[in-house]
């Protein structure tokens, strides 16, 4: 108590100055309309100025909080559209094989429904990644078809996704016939229109129109005999006169492929069966 009466008396002439001061400013800024004014802007602007301060404060909190709650709910929405493509794929899937109709030759055989993820028809050699891999049942060498025509072949298996050589691969050649006539030839794609492809070292007796079909021979054990594989639009020169070359307009449209049918072992197998057969000596019966 000592203490704080001789803090008082030691800084009494100070409190007295305060005192004053501020009377002297109720009396300024009450009786005098104009200081009065300019007093309650100034405060105003000081007071709306903390306002301000303290709400965008406010605001950068509850935004942080409303950015992890958006952030959570994106995650959901992410994971809940995730969940409606697979279920829309597998409808599609189901559409697909419902609809589809195989060609004739490929009735007696197995499919495996596969949709394209990966595809492309403008480098010098194209590959197709499908959704289907070693779980599904795909294997090397799996020969595989659209609703139009032949696609190409399983040439990697993973577990669960394969990539295919594409029709439009100068490595992957496919045994074919004019439809109608017994002479084959190979057709492979020269690297330029991805809608064209040529069958080559086709003999000079085969007799063909434009507009003529142009399907599988069956020298093959990836695809059996007479799948549709293109229409005959034009014939070029070749250096042996003994064969000529057709152009071959593709019926599948690379540019739209999105759902393939891959086909079973089972032709591979009966070929290997009807060879076992046939060395041994017995009938066989093809399949």
């Amino acid at each position: 108590m000592r203490n704080l009466i001789d803090f008082l008396i030691k800084y009494s002439t100070w409190f007295v100055f305060a005192f004053y001061v501020i009377v002297s400013c109720i009396f300024l800024f009450d009786k005098n309309p104009y200081q009065h004014h300019v007093y309650m802007t100034s405060a105003g602007r000081l007071t709306a100025g903390i306002y301000d301060l303290s709400h965008n404060i406010t605001s950068y909190f509850n935004l942080r909080e409303t950015n992890e709650e958006l952030q959570l709910q994106n995650a959901r929405l992410e994971e809940e559209l995730l969940g409606m493509k697979a279920t829309l794929q597998m409808y599609q899937e189901k559409y697909y094989a419902d609809t589809m109709v195989a060609p004739e030759p490929l009735r007696p055989y197995r499919f495996i429904i596969a949709s394209v993820i990966n595809n492309s028809i403008h480098r010098p050699y194209n590959y197709i990644t499908i959704n289907k891999g070693a779980k599904d049942g795909i294997k090397p060498e799996m020969g595989v078809f659209d609703q139009n025509g032949i696609v190409g072949v399983v040439n990697i298996v993973g577990d669960s996704y394969s990539r295919l050589i594409s029709l439009l691969n100068p490595n992957f050649r496919l045994s074919c016939k004019v439809k109608g006539n017994e002479a084959f030839g190979s057709l492979v794609w020269d690297g330029k229109d991805p809608q064209i492809a040529l069958l080559e070292e086709l003999p000079r007796h085969t007799i063909y129109t434009t507009g003529d079909t142009v399907v599988t021979s069956g020298y093959s054990a990836m695809f059996p005999e007479g799948i549709p594989v293109g229409i005959v639009t034009g014939s070029e020169k070749t250096i042996d006169d003994n064969f000529y070359t057709l152009r071959v307009k593709l019926l599948t449209d690379f540019s739209r492929l999105s759902t393939v049918r891959v086909i079973s072992s089972d032709i591979s197998d009966s070929i290997k069966q009807v060879e076992i057969d046939e060395n041994e000596g017995k009938p066989t019966t093809k399949q």
